[in-house]
């Protein structure tokens, strides 16, 4: 979604202009659609399904104010010219993604689900 938010101001000013604030929404209801998708393709009961949207939208929350956290740091420190700018964004993006892989399988080895 950011590529795509990049790419359309780039190309398309006064279209980037025109969606405004609904362009980030577009990802927020991918995140809930997603959600949903799961939950159907893993048979989750009524229960089930409530339990897994309300994880997700906390982990979703949780996503976002540690991105922002970060890049909040990023603009505040001072990094090489050669990763300034969007560089540096997709290095802290990438690090940051690297330790949300560290909760994979949490879960299972926590409950043995």
């Amino acid at each position: 979604m950011q590529l795509l938010e990049m790419a359309i101001r780039k190309q398309f000013p006064p279209l980037y202009t025109s969606l405004g604030v609904y362009l980030p929404l577009i990802t927020t209801n991918c995140a809930v659609l997603g959600v949903t998708i799961l939950a159907i393709e893993d048979g989750y009961t009524y229960l089930e399904s409530l339990v897994a949207a309300l994880g997700g939208g906390l982990g979703f929350l949780f996503a976002m104010v540690l991105f922002c956290g970060v890049r909040r740091r990023v603009e505040e420190a001072d990094p090489p010219e050669a990763f300034k700018g969007m560089p540096i964004t997709l290095m802290a993006a990438a690090i940051v993604a690297m330790a949300f892989m560290g909760f994979a399988g949490v879960i299972e080895n926590l409950f043995g689900v």
